[in-house]
């Protein structure tokens, strides 16, 4: 794998390299290669991909992580271009020439922090260019800001195909930017159903027995993705039933900017004796595996990787009905859904797992049927693989 930083490439590229290598290159501009979803998603779809017949470079407009180091390919070109806060317009300039000096096949570009990408690969004479679209953030819950539905509407025009990851997105893209339906696919993300799986022993806990229910959830700890209500449900669960407090526990996995704020929050309960933040953790599936139940409380999601992964895992889920959320989960069968943001109706629905422990396990093994059916990680690729083809 070829590293690089932008200010390197006046200097020749491993693109330049390789003139009689035909495989079509694809270039990803994401905002920053970090541990979350779509990340995840752009790893396993690199991973996966024929090797024969594809090359791949990523680019971050601001920089990458230790996440990285889960690309399994050696020729996979990374580069970072640092771009500040804000326009930056001097950034897409450096990615112009970045792009001008790859020359790859495709720009895939991600979500709305990329998004303005779209642009610089049309100056450079890209002609396959992709747009994908995984969902929202906490300063725009469903889309509806009107600048960045501006921004979105004006570079419409620059993007041959968009992809969306949920039926939602599909119907905003459509509804609200007025993409056409010959330019608009709608894909699933896949989930590695060998890696996340029922047989997974599970991780060494804190409390490290058989005798306890354990709710958990996995996730970056930032707003958007509202844990503190999960400690809060978990917490009036207690309050209701005192005696509960000998057998329930609860595991946050997940590092993030609002952590020490949890932290707190779990002291001002008066929970944190039941509380386990674990911080980042790379194995995520030994420890799904130590769970009962998955909640995932966020104000908004596109579609959620860890939902499918804590399905594969064989747990029941409980999500907010948010986003994508509903096309993954099918009430009182794979797990249930609340409203984002009400500690109550959590509780509530938390409760009822609680007192009901066999439910879960007939849940979970419905969930897992599921994952094998409709969210297989071939599926995803091939359907990339499709999108690709086309946009050539």
């Amino acid at each position: 794998m070829l590293w690089m930083q932008a200010n390197n490439m006046s200097k020749p590229t491993a693109r330049q390299g390789f003139h009689a290598d035909t495989r079509p290159l694809i270039a990803h501009i994401i905002h920053k290669l970090d541990y979350g979803g779509l990340e995840n998603g752009v790893v396993n779809l690199i991973n996966r991909m024929p090797h024969s017949e594809w090359r791949h470079c990523i680019i971050c407009m601001t920089d990458y992580t230790e996440f990285s180091k889960r690309i399994q390919r050696t020729d996979v070109d990374l580069i970072a271009l640092h771009k500040p806060e804000g326009k930056a317009w001097p950034t897409y300039v450096q990615l112009w020439r970045v792009l001008r000096q790859l020359r790859p096949d495709i720009v895939h570009t991600r979500n709305l922090a990329a998004l303005e990408g779209q642009i610089p690969a049309f100056l450079a004479g890209i002609h396959g260019r992709v747009h994908s679209e995984h969902g929202w953030d906490v300063g725009d819950l469903d889309g509806s800001n009107p600048r960045r539905r501006l921004l979105r509407r004006l570079v419409r025009p620059f993007v041959r195909y968009y992809i969306a990851l949920s039926r939602d997105i599909e119907r905003y893209l459509r509804d609200s930017i007025g993409v056409s339906g010959q330019r608009l696919i709608q894909i699933y993300n896949g989930v590695d159903d060998q890696r996340f799986a029922p047989q997974i022993p599970p991780a060494v806990t804190p409390w490290n027995d058989t005798e306890h229910f354990v709710f958990g959830t996995v996730g970056r700890v930032q707003a958007v993705k509202d844990q503190v209500t999960l400690l809060r449900a978990f917490a009036l669960l207690l309050q209701r039933d005192p005696q509960a407090r000998a057998r329930l526990r609860l595991m946050i996995v997940g590092d993030g900017p609002l952590l020490p704020q949890l932290q707190q929050e779990a002291d001002t309960l008066g929970i944190s004796d039941l509380l386990w933040l674990t911080g980042s953790r790379d194995d995520i599936p030994a420890l799904m595996r130590a769970m009962h139940v998955f909640v995932l409380p966020s104000l908004s999601e596109g579609i959620s990787n860890t939902i499918l992964e804590a399905m594969a895992c064989g747990l029941p889920v409980i999500a907010s009905r948010v986003g994508g959320n509903p096309e993954l989960i099918e009430p009182g069968q794979t797990g249930m859904l609340v409203p984002a943001a009400d500690v109550l109706q959590l509780a509530d629905v938390m409760a009822s797992y609680l007192q009901q422990p066999a439910m879960a396990g007939r849940q979970g093994q419905i969930a897992r049927q599921t994952i094998e059916s409709r969210f297989s990680m071939q599926r995803m690729v091939d359907q990339y693989v499709a999108v690709y083809r086309k946009a050539l």
